[in-house]
């Protein structure tokens, strides 16, 4: 029975949690209720696991109090939607308890899980019972009591599981949704996986890898170190693409062998219609008169890599100190040049374009199902030229994310908490550059809450939601994020919104079609709306976002 933690054991139980919950990642997305595609709780909780993971990779042995603040620190910049941050704030609990300590002991232990829990629910609006802050909660409280059994890691651990695996059992029937679908909380599941990750770290048992990643590979790093090598180390300067089209069904096989002696890095892709091709060369003339003879060159490319390795290693050197014990940040604090500035976070050009229209400095791709870290958004917000930085996240599962930019951000960062991106089209709209602060901080939260929107999808699991009996593959439509109902047939449930809209009596309707929809279908739609309410105004935008074949703001 192992009795002490010191931080080369922290260090390997981190890295052994972080590969335990890669491997059960989609068995927790499978625990995600709603059947909306988009079941993301252990993508989430993994992704966010696997920042501190990498972080503790870069480093030695240290002593258990640095190694949990690095894992701390980590995964808060890394933390992916609510599931992620409250991992990540559990985390940063236990090591300020940890901190300066060489070693941890059972009640060391006991102690940081508690500090632990204290954080996540401090950081909680309205924790709700049923979910990984009850079964964190209930696992901290046993190893209390067990370290006043025992005093050893391994054994407080070990108690803490059981009880938490117990909590776990319980929480399908402390949460209503949980038990209409009559399956355990995802996260809290999670968050068990990860301790038992842990557990068997410390007892000394196989890292709980993924079949397909049971061999030895060298991991790759999340970004490059360009201080690594130097410019004459760069065998050909520069990268080349291109698309030819082909004027006849001759072969590639010719274009590629002399592609192999001009250069490297070869891909060449091909169909019936097009060559496209990526090469590194010293010669990209002569690499797109030899494409030349294929067909016409639709795009082209030519980077030189030379060039953009000097201006990394510039970029690198001027960015900023940050506080003592902080590792260098990867990008630059863009000084302010003005005094609001906006970030936004969606999925889709055609979004994207609408919210730089509307004066946004900055959009982050992601969304449902695929949550931004931490990190992503601090990053958009530093590069923002302005004192005061307003963050839409556009989706509940981000608004926690964005928020814990609010500490660690050099700017002023205010955080709208927008639902979805019709919110925070609203919200942009009733911004005013010659209010203060609180007023517009107060208009745009007031603009965001006015609008209603609907999202139409897919289901993409049976289920059952509110007494709704739901097959995969139905089209399923969300009002304000609530299940309004399912069809077979897309324009019977259109005829049921249409009906729904027409009691809000709305001024504005705006159809963003996504990218699998056309523009005639979606005008079809907004056609349906107008003729219902007369009196609104109907626009039709391109969104392009993945996962919604429509969000549609009424307001």
């Amino acid at each position: 029975m192992k009795e002490f933690i010191d931080g080369a054991a922290f260090r390997q139980m981190v890295l052994y949690a972080a590969a335990a919950i890669k491997q059960h990642m989609e068995e927790i997305n499978d625990l995600n209720v709603f059947p909306v595609p988009d079941g993301d709780t252990g993508t989430n909780m993994s992704l966010t696991m696997g920042a501190a993971a990498a972080e503790l990779k870069k480093y030695g042995e240290e002593p258990v109090g640095k190694t949990a603040e690095r894992t701390a620190n980590a995964l808060l910049r890394g933390a992916r939607g609510n599931s992620g941050v409250i991992l990540s704030l559990l985390f940063r609990g236990m090591s300020k308890t940890m901190k300066k300590k060489e070693t941890v002991n059972g009640v060391d232990l006991a102690d940081a899980l508690g500090a632990g829990v204290s954080t996540a629910y401090s950081a909680v609006m309205k924790p709700a019972e049923g979910t990984i802050l009850t079964v964190s909660r209930l696992a901290a409280q046993r190893a209390v009591e067990a370290a006043e059994e025992q005093n050893e890691a391994e054994f407080v651990l070990q108690a803490a599981i059981d009880a938490g695996e117990d909590a776990l059992a319980q929480t399908i029937h402390q949460n209503p949704v949980l038990q209409k679908a009559g399956v355990v909380d995802a996260g809290g599941k999670g968050y068990l996986i990860i301790l038992r990750g842990m557990l068997s770290a410390l007892r000394g048992e196989e890292m709980p890898l993924p079949a397909e990643a049971n061999q030895q590979t060298m991991q790759p790093k999340e970004k490059a170190d360009f201080n690594q090598f130097t410019q004459e180390e760069i065998t050909f300067g520069y990268c080349t693409e291109f698309i030819a089209a082909r004027a006849d069904g001759r072969s590639a096989a010719p274009l590629r062998e002399f592609l192999n002696h001009l250069g490297d890095s070869l891909v060449l892709v091909e169909d019936e219609e097009i060559i496209k091709v990526h090469v590194h060369t010293d010669h990209p003339g002569k690499v797109l008169e030899e494409a030349l003879k294929y067909g016409a060159l639709l795009t082209v490319k030519v980077e030189n890599m030379r060039e953009q390795h000097s201006e990394i290693l510039e970029e690198a050197a001027q960015m900023p100190a940050r506080e003592p014990g902080q590792e260098q940040e990867n990008w630059q604090v863009a000084p302010a040049e003005k005094h609001f500035g906006f970030v936004a976070v969606c999925a889709g050009e055609g979004l994207a374009s609408v919210f730089a229209d509307l004066g946004c400095d900055r959009t982050i791709n992601g969304g449902q199902t695929m949550n931004p870290a931490t990190e992503d958004i601090l990053k958009a917000v530093e590069q923002t030229p302005s004192e005061v930085v307003y963050v839409l996240p556009n989706n509940k599962n981000i608004i926690m994310a964005a928020e814990q930019c609010v500490s660690i951000a050099h700017k002023k960062v205010v955080v709208i908490p927008t639902r979805s991106v019709p919110q925070g089209v609203a919200a942009m709209l009733a911004m005013d550059p010659e209010a203060d602060e609180e007023q517009n901080t107060r208009e745009m939260t007031q603009a965001a809450e006015q609008v209603n929107t609907i999202q139409v999808t897919y289901a993409a699991r049976d289920s059952s939601f509110d007494g709704v009996e739901i097959s995969a593959q139905d089209y399923l439509a969300l009002y304000n994020d609530a299940l309004f109902g399912t069809s077979r047939d897309l324009n019977t449930l259109f005829a049921q919104l249409t009906e729904r809209v027409t009691q809000e009596n709305p001024q504005f309707i705006t159809v963003y079609y996504g990218q699998q929809v056309s523009e005639e279908d979606a005008q079809a739609v907004a056609d349906r709306f107008a003729a219902a309410c007369p009196d609104a105004e109907v626009s039709v935008l391109n969104g392009g976002q993945p996962v919604y074949y429509y969000m549609i703001s009424v307001e």
